[in-house]
Order: structure tokens, then sequence, then C-alpha cells
């Protein structure tokens, strides 16, 4: 029996997009309800916490981006085949929160002078510190041709994806110094899903 989905967030990418993904690289249809901010406050008591995202199955609400994302991953066949690549889906998706952690701290600061060595700090020590372990993972899976984790695209290549766009709000180019991590990058891009969904979502603010 085939559920019924929906994906209620605001017109953002943020903490929903990552399921977006999940539902675009598994092809399955859904209802992707976006909210404005002026709307916000009537729509609060409707959620379990409080909080978007929250995804309803056959009406059943959950919340929590990251439960959402993992829970479809598993749903649709995208969390990995076995119990130990489960466990790296995981890692990597736990890392890619670690990895956008300063982000908001270097966009809210104020004084440019404390801005300018927060993006020096990340682009530089911070950033490089997981890039360069992560594509050591990526080249130790067939040789970097594939995916992060096996040999079918998961929740850990989305959330890597995803997680692009969020730091390019602390620098210009992320992936600059990790060629390899472009051209996986690029590659997911172009599954014929994902580009589709590329294409076709709406032009929203990050």
């Amino acid at each position: 029996m085939a559920h019924s989905y929906k994906l209620r967030y605001f017109n953002l990418q943020g903490r929903a997009e990552l399921a977006r993904l999940v539902f675009a690289a598994a092809g399955v249809e859904y209802e992707d309800v976006r909210y404005e901010f002026a709307d916000w406050p009537k729509l609060k008591a409707s959620t379990p916490f409080g909080q978007i995202p929250v995804l309803e199955v056959d009406g059943k609400p959950m919340a929590q981006s990251n439960a959402i994302a993992r829970y479809l991953a598993r749903e649709f066949g995208l969390a990995g085949k076995t119990a130990w690549d489960q466990g790296q889906v995981d890692m990597l998706v736990e890392t890619m929160m670690d990895i956008g952690a300063p982000v908001p701290k270097i966009r809210q600061c104020t004084d440019e002078d404390e801005k300018a060595k927060l993006k020096k700090s990340f682009a530089e020590e911070h950033l490089p510190h997981y890039m360069e372990a992560i594509q050591k993972i990526l080249e130790e899976n067939r040789e970097g041709k594939g995916f992060l984790v096996g040999d079918e695209i998961t929740l850990a290549d989305l959330a890597f994806m995803c997680g692009q766009d969020w730091l390019k709000l602390a620098m210009d180019n992320p992936l600059e110094k990790y060629p390899k991590l472009q051209e996986y990058v690029d590659r997911l891009a172009a599954i014929p899903k994902m580009a589709e969904w590329l294409k076709k979502r709406p032009k929203s603010e990050l």
C-alpha cells in the first residue's frame, strides 16, 4: 500500500531540503507545502514541537529534520544496504552537520574584522580537516568514481550535495581545493532524477 506524504516547511531550502532530495532521488511523489513567515504564528500549534519541518505520512506527523531524512531514506532504500553501511551513512550525515556548524556564527557576525578572522579559520582549518577526510573516504570506495558508501546513492551523498549551498554562505567555493569532490558533486547533480529536481525546484533563499 502506497503512503501519502506531505512535507511542511517555509519557502526555503533550509532544514527541509535534504528530505526533498531524498524524495527526488527515490522518485517518490509528495506534497511540498511551503509557508510564508507571516503565516507561521497561526500554524505553530499544529506541529508536534512548535517547529518545522514536519513530515506527514498518511496524516501522521513527524518532526526533526534529520529524523525525517533518515526515515525517508530507510523507506526508499537509500540508507545503506548493510548495518555497517547504514552506520557509515549516519556518520557522514552527522559529519556534514559538524562541517556546517560554524556558518551561522560567520553569517551573524557584524564586526567585519572578526568576521574576516572567522572566515579565515573556517577556510584554512575547519573545512580542510573534514574535506580531506571525506575525499579519502570517497577515493577508497571504487577509486572515487562512485558514491561515499556502497555502490548506490545514499543519504550520505545527498547530505554532502545538500550541504554545499550552505557552506557557500561562509566562503565562495568550498570545494575549490578538492577537485575530486567537485567532480563527485557534479556527477550527483547530473543523475537524471536529481537534475530534474534541481531544475524545477522553486527559487528560494537558503
